[in-house]
């Protein structure tokens, strides 16, 4: 008999994604190049919107945790505007369904991508948004398994996990029988460190060119 299962329940921890998919980290250190090299410079105006949008978001932040829905709000839809990932050449899907059949283990897994944006038929970037407490490394497996559910036409997907705080990015390469994936650094955009979110638009903006 075949077991439904929610992803967020299933698949909490990176050894469970790569237990039931062929998918391993990649070896080649220029694996993932978009989220350090040929970054697009920022304008006068975008960095002074940026600067706004982290300062409202510390503000709040300091007054005790974010829900993900307020996350989503404060940082994630102003940065995806500021991108240009809302222009009209885009589409935008917020809570879409995924439901991935894995025969070998009688399982189907299902849940919801927080967003999805696409350009034609082409998965753009997955975004999965965490309250402001929750750590990254919790949330990169089912984000990871979203990804996994991109359909097979050769082109990599790319990934975003936040938590309002911290940003990471995910590239996702199906090879032949196997399928890599490589890890950005962790982006930070809460004082005392100085921020990179200034970053974090750059790479949405490579991913996008």
């Amino acid at each position: 008999m075949v077991q439904t299962l929610a992803i967020s329940k299933a698949m909490t921890t990176m050894a469970q994604v790569q237990a039931r998919f062929s998918i391993d980290y990649a070896s080649e250190p220029d694996f993932f190049p978009e989220w350090q090299s040929d970054l697009p410079q920022l304008t006068g105006p975008e960095q002074a919107q940026l600067a706004h949008i982290q300062q409202r978001f510390v503000e709040h932040r300091n007054r005790g945790s974010l829900p993900e829905g307020t996350v989503d709000k404060l940082m994630i839809s102003p940065l995806l505007d500021l991108a240009g990932l809302y222009d009209s050449r885009f589409t935008i899907r917020t809570e879409a369904s995924v439901e991935i059949a894995l025969e070998a283990e009688g399982e189907v897994l299902q849940g919801r991508m927080d967003t999805l944006i696409l350009h034609e038929t082409v998965w753009v970037l997955v975004i999965e948004a965490k309250n402001s407490t929750f750590s990254l490394s919790v949330a990169l497996p089912q984000l990871l398994t979203y990804m996994m559910s991109a359909p097979k036409d050769g082109q990599a997907k790319f990934g975003l996990v936040t938590n309002g705080e911290e940003f990471r990015f995910v590239k996702l390469q199906a090879e032949q029988n196997q399928t890599w994936f490589d890890l950005s650094a962790v982006l930070s955009v809460m004082p005392p460190k100085r921020s990179q979110l200034p970053q974090v638009v750059q790479i949405l903006k490579s991913l996008v060119q």
